[in-house]
């Protein structure tokens, strides 16, 4: 991450290892059952858009998956709540060794999620918006019976998500790490434009493409419930807190209670890893106790705007055990 030195902006790091993991043979690197790991993090919004993605299409016993822990340094993302700090099935204590055996002498960004091989321990490809889109077309194979569509109109899903990725993905982002008032004041006055024009649109709908959950819902959702836990202080996208905009509080609380989402989720760790990594936002790395997340779990009400959730797929089932996170209460 860094900031444009003229303007202020901030400016998203490149992604370094944009390959394709494919059943087509269009890439050098085949879909195949056990191949591959997907490091991810629970504080990552870009990894939980993937982690809810391979949730929803009962992609667990063909993909595992090794969980950073909420803190790195410099040599980056670091599996440091695992056993011996060392992840179990790659052994190694820091993502970058991977990004490395990948390109010697790797000198970019090191970031989450990662497809890795776990033969040859390399980073396959780190390109999030690409790697979910061929988990729900490539990966079709060795989807669960009943996974859901979540591609039903890709032109609608692109449109809408285009705007949500500038301006509330990477929004919040041009929000807390700007470094002049001109660039915070436009991506603040672009962040909430776009919030008030996705409330209004989903005033009528429960969802935002058609009658049930697509990606365009992963790409929204992940920011959504990150909002007063990280994005309203820590990044300082304080005109409101999520709890005090009703069509988007009770939007994101239907999908927290929908399987696949909300059990993706520890609060806790997102907020160590934003208010504990961010030394330039936040010096002391004081992490807060609050918000209080009780009311992640109270009545929605969006039912009655319709829609099937799976469409004419099915919920998944629980997640693994070793894959499962702190309730809330």
């Amino acid at each position: 991450m860094g900031t444009d030195q003229d303007s202020g902006e901030f400016v998203r790091e490149a992604l370094g290892v944009a390959e394709r993991i494919t059943a087509d043979g269009s890439s050098p690197w085949p879909v195949e059952a056990g191949r591959y790991r997907l490091v991810g993090a629970r504080a990552c919004p870009w990894a939980n858009r993937v982690i809810i993605t391979r949730r929803l299409l009962g992609l667990e016993d063909a993909i595992s998956m090794g969980i950073a822990g909420p803190l790195h340094d410099e040599r980056s993302w670091r599996f440091h709540l695992a056993p011996g700090n060392v992840d179990p099935v790659l052994g190694i204590e820091y993502l970058r060794e991977a990004y490395e055996k990948a390109v010697p002498g790797y000198d970019e960004g090191v970031t989450v999620p990662a497809m890795v091989e776990v033969a040859s321990g390399k980073v396959v490809t780190n390109e999030y918006a690409l790697l979910e889109r061929d988990l729900s077309t490539q990966w079709r194979g060795l989807h669960r019976d009943g996974a859901p569509d979540l591609w039903t109109d890709p032109e609608a899903i692109d449109e809408i998500g285009e705007g949500i990725f500038h301006d509330v993905n990477n929004g919040v982002y041009k929000c807390g790490f700007a470094s002049s008032q001109r660039a915070y004041d436009r991506a603040y006055d672009a962040l909430w434009s776009r919030m008030d024009e996705l409330s209004e649109h989903l005033s009528t709908r429960r969802y935002l493409v058609g009658d049930s959950i697509t990606q365009a819902d992963i790409r929204l959702w992940v920011t959504l419930v990150r909002f007063d836990a990280a994005y309203h202080g820590h990044f300082k996208a304080n005109r409101h807190k999520l709890t005090e905009l009703p069509v988007l509080w009770a939007y994101a609380r239907d999908l927290f209670q929908t399987p696949g989402f909300g059990d993706t989720i520890d609060f806790d760790q997102v907020k160590q890893h934003y208010y504990g990594v961010h030394v330039s936002v936040n010096p002391t790395g004081i992490v807060p106790k609050g918000p209080d997340t009780a009311g992640w779990t109270t009545a929605h009400g969006r039912a009655e705007l319709g829609g099937r959730p799976f469409g004419d797929g099915t919920p998944p089932g629980p997640p693994p055990e070793s894959e499962r996170v702190p309730a809330i209460g």
